[in-house]
Formats: structure tokens, C-alpha cells, sequence
């Protein structure tokens, strides 16, 4: 009565971050495009896609790998025991290289350079702020849902990035494999490469402090003080996530 193999699970996890960056990439492009220099149109036009792309992605690779589609997340969850540490290097480097297989793919439908550093600037303090802020919104969105709604946590998780599109000034990236291969495309989406490693630390750093949070906020079940914490883990590693 076991779930799928690794192999099967690794794979689903690289396919699905290649979908959501070629989604992410893509339809910054297309946005840019088509909105005469509206940079506020091409902004809401990346957003919509987006969210609408993970939810339907969550949907459909949860059961298989949990769809993490995030190094965060990952870590998160293997952190508070829901998902195994020997298994965690294979999701990351899935993760990793769908997401530079995903902006290839969407560069190459739009006839843009493949694998060209990206020049657009996203330094400073409040940026890296943002990044903090939009991971640890999004784990508290995952570990909230997962305690009580976990089939909500793919419609949550894409209305929570829909709206951080907006209400962070980074954007919302939110997850490192995202940010590291937005990094080789000279696009609307973009992110110079200097500029990655502060925004992988502010993620992972948001990511902690969430997943911190929610340890001591979940209340104890039949006496254990991890029994609610391992229902919400469990849940996340049965059916999916992200961002």
C-alpha cells in the first residue's frame, strides 16, 4: 500500500516547477507584449496566470510528490518530520532543474534568448523584506491549511501568491528554485544574478520562521504536543504544495 516510488515522486516534482515557471516566464512575456508598456496590465495579466496555473498544478501532482514545487517548502516539511531527509536532495534538485527547464521552454516559445542573465534590478532592503515576508505568508498559509482544510491548501496557495504579486514589492517570488531560474531569463520576470542570494536567504529565512511559528501555535491532540503538527505535515506530504 505504498504511495509512488521516489523516481516517480522526483519527477513529478521537476515537471511541475518547469509547468509553473514556463506559466510564470511565459506569461510575464505575453503580459509585457501585449500591454502597450502598461507595466501595471503586464503585472496583472503574470499575476492572473500564475495563481491560476498552481492551483491547477497542486491539483494535479499533490498525489503523486506532495507538490512542493519549492526548496522551502521541502525543507519545511521534512524540518517537522513529515517528509524524509533522505529524500530531500532528490526534490531539491528537481526542483531546481525543472525550474531552468521551465524558463528555457518559455524563452524559446516567445523566440527570446535561452539562458540569458537577466538584467533587472531587485536589490535593497526592501525587496529582501518582501521576499521574508511573501515566503512566510505562504508557509503560514500551508501549515493554517493543512491543520484543519488541507483540500483547501491549493486553492489557498494560489489566491495567497495572486495577491503577493501585489502587496510585496519583489513581486513574490517565494521559493528559491523560482528565483535562482528566473535568473537566466532577460524577461518581464527576471532577477539579476547578484541579486539571488539575498532573496534565497530572506525565503528560506520567512520559510523558518513560519514553519517556527506553527509549531508552537498548533494546539497538542490526545496529550502529544506534536500530534497536531504531524496531522498538518502529513496532510501537506499526502496531497501537495508549492509557491
Amino acid at each position: 500500500m505504498g504511495g509512488p516510488s521516489l523516481s516517480r515522486r522526483t519527477l513529478a516534482e521537476a515537471i511541475g516547477t518547469a509547468l509553473l515557471l514556463a506559466t510564470v516566464v511565459g506569461s510575464g512575456i505575453m503580459g509585457e507584449r501585449l500591454s502597450g508598456g502598461n507595466t501595471a496590465i503586464a503585472l496583472l495579466a503574470n499575476t492572473i496566470a500564475t495563481g491560476a496555473g498552481l492551483v491547477a498544478l497542486i491539483l494535479t501532482f499533490g498525489p503523486i510528490s506532495g507538490a512542493h514545487f519549492n526548496p522551502a517548502v521541502t525543507l519545511a516539511v521534512a524540518s517537522q518530520g513529515g517528509f524524509s531527509w533522505r529524500d530531500v536532495p532528490f526534490y531539491v534538485v528537481a526542483q531546481f532543474s525543472g525550474g531552468f527547464v521551465g524558463v528555457a521552454t518559455a524563452d524559446a516559445m516567445f523566440d527570446e534568448p535561452i539562458f540569458f542573465a537577466s538584467r533587472h534590478v531587485r536589490a535593497g532592503g526592501p525587496q529582501l523584506l518582501s521576499e521574508f515576508v511573501a515566503t512566510f505568508g505562504l508557509l503560514t498559509v500551508i501549515w493554517g491549511c493543512a491543520w484543519r482544510r488541507p483540500a483547501a491548501v491549493p486553492f489557498a496557495v494560489g489566491a495567497y501568491i495572486t495577491a503577493a504579486y501585489w502587496f510585496t514589492a519583489s513581486t513574490s517570488f517565494a521559493n528559491p528554485a523560482v528565483t535562482l531560474a528566473r535568473s537566466a531569463t532577460d524577461t518581464f520576470a527576471g532577477i539579476r544574478p547578484i541579486d539571488v542570494p539575498g532573496f534565497v536567504v530572506a525565503e528560506l529565512a520567512g520559510a523558518a520562521a513560519a514553519t517556527a511559528l506553527f509549531r508552537w501555535l498548533l494546539p497538542p491532540a490526545a496529550g502529544t504536543a506534536q500530534g497536531s503538527a504531524t496531522t498538518a505535515r502529513d496532510s501537506i506530504d499526502d496531497k501537495r504544495e508549492v509557491a
